[in-house]
């Protein structure tokens, strides 16, 4: 798994860290029982402080995505269907939020928004 980090980003270090973690884990490159890096390893490879992974693996803990095991290290948790739809619709209504204050912005009507996406998803299927 590859992990950028921007030092130009806005967010700390750490969020980033655990925000493309997460997505990894909701779009399937990190399966259940996935092994990850041990939290030094990590933080030698990306060149940060231990504290910073120590601090993103708690808080992707925190939320359900990963498990530590004590004396085996930290791995991908075992997630309910549900719970991974749940939240790639709440990534899905975030990006359809800005799409429509883009679409506000451009003066598009709803029709136009609508035909616009319909478009996209048959251009999607073929």
């Amino acid at each position: 798994m590859i992990i950028k980090l921007s030092n130009a980003s806005e967010k700390p270090i750490y969020e980033q860290i655990t925000e493309q973690m997460k997505q990894a884990i909701l779009s399937g490159t990190l399966l259940p029982r996935d092994a990850l890096p041990s939290i030094r390893m990590l933080a030698k490879e990306l060149k940060i402080s231990v504290m910073t992974t120590k601090r993103a693996y708690a808080d992707l803990e925190r939320d359900g995505f990963i498990e530590t095991v004590a004396g085996k290290g930290s791995f991908v948790a075992e997630r309910n269907q549900d719970f991974l739809r749940e939240a790639l619709i709440r990534q899905l209504e975030e990006h359809l939020m800005k799409a429509a204050g883009l679409a506000r912005t451009a003066g598009m009507s709803h029709a136009e928004l609508l035909e616009l996406m319909t478009l996209l998803l048959e251009d999607e299927g073929k």
